[in-house]
């Protein structure tokens, strides 16, 4: 019988079936949903508390998290940010798909071969998608998931413009790209 964990890719079906498994497991035991990048934010702000300390007493963020039970700490969220990067790194190593490639094909033929620009334009993009789904109020985990599992409107819509974004994005960059990786 093959190990789940090396394999490279897992049945739609039984993922969907473990998230949700998880989901509820999360809702049932710690009553939190699966959510993301709320911890960015909560990161940021727990390094400006480091950096300047007065700063909680005067701004307005502080007090209206506090009030809302969001105060900026190490707590469920955070382990769950970094419980995902260590599985997602442990999944790549154990099935042999961490690839090597730190500028792919497709990539330096359109912007060049450069490390440096890859991987700042990749952190540039990381920071955008975190700012537009706090903008969201939420990410495709937090959305997607947690809240379309509880029928949430806001949810449903974010997840289906993403979808359609997705597809576009394919489209655009799909035919062209294919004939230069």
């Amino acid at each position: 019988m093959t190990n789940p964990f090396t394999l490279k890719s897992w049945s739609p079906y039984a993922v969907g079936i473990g998230i949700g498994i998880l989901s509820w497991f999360a809702f049932a035991t710690a009553d939190k949903h699966l959510a993301i990048t709320l911890q960015y934010e909560h990161i940021a702000a727990m390094a400006q508390m480091v950096l300047s300390p007065g700063t909680a007493a005067t701004n307005r963020y502080y007090a209206v998290r506090a009030q809302a039970g969001l105060e900026p700490k190490i707590g469920w969220y955070l382990m769950l940010l970094l419980g995902v990067f260590i599985g997602a790194l442990l999944s790549s190593c154990l099935s042999g798909d961490r690839s090597r490639i730190t500028v792919p094909a497709l990539w330096g033929w359109r912007f060049g071969d450069s490390t440096a620009r890859r991987f700042a334009a990749a952190f540039a993009g990381g920071a955008v998608m975190v700012l537009g789904a706090r903008i969201a109020g939420g990410c495709t985990s937090g959305h997607g998931i947690s809240g379309t599992l509880q029928l949430a409107v806001q949810s449903w819509t974010f997840i289906v413009l993403a979808f359609v974004a997705a597809v576009g994005i394919a489209f655009l960059f799909g035919k062209e790209g294919r004939n230069h990786v």
